[in-house]
């Protein structure tokens, strides 16, 4: 399990894979792994190339699942030959992060639901090519004939002819999508024709160039969408984008013995309180049984927004304006909105859909714009980048979405590339190796072998080591692993570095560039000729004159005084980290000081608490942290 792998003493050598993808690209493979397939099975080469896009993006991820057991590159499923769980389940974390009403109420699995043929079209698949599940989790061209095969099985159902015009396949890629839902179908499918129209080319993971030419005024034949007789969803007032298929599934809200209730707590954002942060989880289950989660009252976790992966579907749980219990950090909880992405493995997931990556940007940028959040990775984090509320929630704290979730591609998706500002001797720098060919070494990503190396796989993160060099041990993390080494595992983030997260540049030597981290000076590898890392001038923060040390806090509460007669005071207690003079941390900016006191099921008692004390936001390791604006002085990244 995740959990064992993340605290397991194990001796791993520091073996790095650095040599990424191919340095050019083959000739065109993959390409004509398409054609063949496309000739063979009489589906349109566009359509083939169209469909494989929106799933994964041509990739074939070394024969890896994806968050819901999808292989290669048209995403066959193979959910059946797994179990899974919730990532609420896990760990100690308790995803409400309050200890001034921490959550007492036993959580209840939701019922066994049956996997649904969205996750199981890898049987399919082999009974119409004849083609072991191996061949097609692990060999590209058998998965493009495995995908091929399943297209034209859908037409044929549909009764709808083996054409080579494009716009005739409508039905046959909205059924692709698996969704049960005819406005999930309708938006997949007009999300692939979309990219048939403009056309797209890429080099793959594993170095082969694929191109799709585009194909305009391509007509789409939707009575064929018609007779796949799709329910309707339930749309209730989502706050979602006309864009994306969304629907209203409501999270249970009810009162429960004890003076308990569940599971999550009303609220009038922003009204009352300002949202801040949208959290991306990763949910380490499949679609259905996260959502019965959910509708359980008596389950101790909620969120706002659940994403499946298959065709990128929404389904809305709370509204915005209420408080939901997912980020383990209560003060964040308060302030944000959370987003869980269909994950079906416990363990081992090692890449996410382009659909679900679409949707998810459109959703974010939506929720963005209406609450002011601004589109950075101080504020569109992950849940492994939301601190522990005290020293010893530090270790607890959930780990998800990990390495392998793009956020280069996702913030190019929501319209904010990641770009370079400054010069190449700035002051700070901005976490930005190329996904594609960024493949450092893990392991954990093996089910029956949780210890073995993961293959080279992209990755989003870097190594933070104590010295200039590829065999120097990794950093610590005192919070994460008190008497211990920070691990080479695929759920530990205590010596990485994550794209889009800020950094002050302490040192340079080299091919190498030092971040202050964690109060430590901290190493990664940084060519010019293959940069990591790219300029990003921008305010730092450093202790104020006389401070040798200054404390960081894991949420931004109030002052004693600033509690009301019946509100109990709050107590501001520092992390079980520091830093010294002379290290410097890039500044996200200031940070509301406020208490929601909500610990209640009638929400008429529930009260902000502001404070006067002046908190700002920095990054301090692979979590955002806190410090007291009195205790250090702000100054531009020089």
């Amino acid at each position: 399990m995740r959990r064992a792998l993340a605290i397991a003493a194990v001796a791993i050598l520091p073996l790095v894979n650095t040599t990424g993808a191919r340095a050019a690209a083959e000739p065109d493979d993959r390409q004509a792994a398409f054609a063949a397939a496309a000739e063979e099975f009489k589906v349109p080469q566009s359509v083939l190339l169209g469909v494989s896009y929106l799933e994964s993006r041509w990739d074939a991820h070394a024969g890896q699942p994806s968050n819901d057991a999808g292989f290669g590159p048209m995403h066959l499923t193979d959910a059946a030959a797994y179990t899974g769980s919730n990532h609420h389940d896990e760990g100690t974390e308790d995803p409400r992060g309050d200890e001034s009403r921490p959550s007492a109420v036993p959580e209840q699995q939701a019922a066994p639901v049956e996997i649904p043929a969205s996750l199981r079209t890898m049987e399919k698949a082999a009974q119409l090519t004849g083609e072991s599940h191996e061949r097609l989790r692990t060999d590209p061209a058998a998965n493009i004939r495995g995908g091929a095969a399943l297209l034209a099985d859908y037409q044929k159902a549909l009764g709808a002819p083996l054409s080579d015009e494009p716009g005739d396949w409508y039905g046959a890629v909205a059924r692709y999508s698996g969704a049960e839902e005819s406005e999930a179908a309708k938006f997949f499918a007009d999300e692939v024709f979309a990219t048939i129209e403009q056309g797209e080319q890429r080099v793959t993971d594993d170095g082969h160039r694929v191109t799709l030419d585009p194909v305009p005024g391509l007509g789409k034949v939707e009575k064929w969408l018609e007779k796949l007789g799709l329910r309707p969803p339930r749309r209730d007032g989502v706050e979602c984008p006309p864009t994306i298929s969304c629907e209203w599934i409501p999270a249970g809200y009810a009162e429960l013995p004890n003076n308990n209730y569940g599971n999550h707590d009303l609220s009038n954002r922003p009204h009352n309180q300002k949202v801040d942060y949208i959290v991306i989880h990763d949910m380490e289950g499949y679609f259905r049984p996260s959502i019965g989660l959910v509708e359980n009252p008596a389950n101790r976790a909620s969120w706002h927004y659940s994403l499946r992966s298959t065709d990128g579907h929404i389904a809305q749980h709370l509204k915005t304006k209420d408080v939901g219990w997912q980020a383990g950090n209560w003060y964040i909880n308060a302030k944000s909105i959370g987003l869980e992405h269909e994950g079906f493995l416990a363990e081992g997931s090692t890449w996410y859909t382009e659909a679900m990556y679409r949707t998810s940007a459109k959703l974010v940028r939506y929720l963005a714009f209406r609450h002011g959040v601004p589109l950075d990775r101080a504020h569109i984090i992950g849940h492994d980048n939301v601190p522990g509320t005290l020293p010893t929630t530090v270790r607890g704290m959930h780990e998800d979405p990990g390495p392998f979730w793009d956020w280069a591609h996702y913030f190019k998706l929501l319209g904010k590339p990641l770009h370079p500002f400054g010069g190449p001797k700035a002051g700070s720098v901005m976490i930005r190796p190329d996904f594609a060919t960024n493949k450092p070494y893990f392991y954990g990503c093996d089910r029956k072998n949780p210890e073995a190396a993961c293959p080279p796989l992209p990755a989003g993160t870097v190594w933070l080591r104590t010295e200039p060099r590829e065999d120097a041990p990794l950093i610590k993390d005192i919070g994460k692993h008190p008497t211990g080494e920070s691990l080479y595992s695929v759920y530990d983030h205590s010596a990485r570095a994550s794209t889009g997260q800020r950094f002050a540049v302490a040192e340079r030597q080299g091919d190498w560039t030092a971040i202050w981290y964690l109060g430590q000076k901290a190493w990664f590898h940084n060519p010019a000729a293959a940069p990591t890392a790219i300029p990003s001038m921008g305010l730092v923060v450093t202790p104020k004159p006389g401070l040798a040390t200054v404390p960081v806090y894991g949420r931004a509460y109030p002052e004693q005084e600033a509690y009301p007669e019946g509100i109990p005071y709050q107590a501001v207690t520092p992390l079980q980290y520091t830093f010294s003079a002379g290290e410097k941390y890039t500044l996200s900016g200031t940070a509301a000081t406020e208490y929601y006191r909500a610990v209640t099921f009638d929400a008429s008692g529930h009260t902000v608490v502001r404070g006067k004390t002046k908190y700002l936001q920095i990054q301090f390791g692979h979590r955002v942290m806190f410090v007291k604006a009195d205790d250090v002085r702000v100054t531009l990244a020089w």
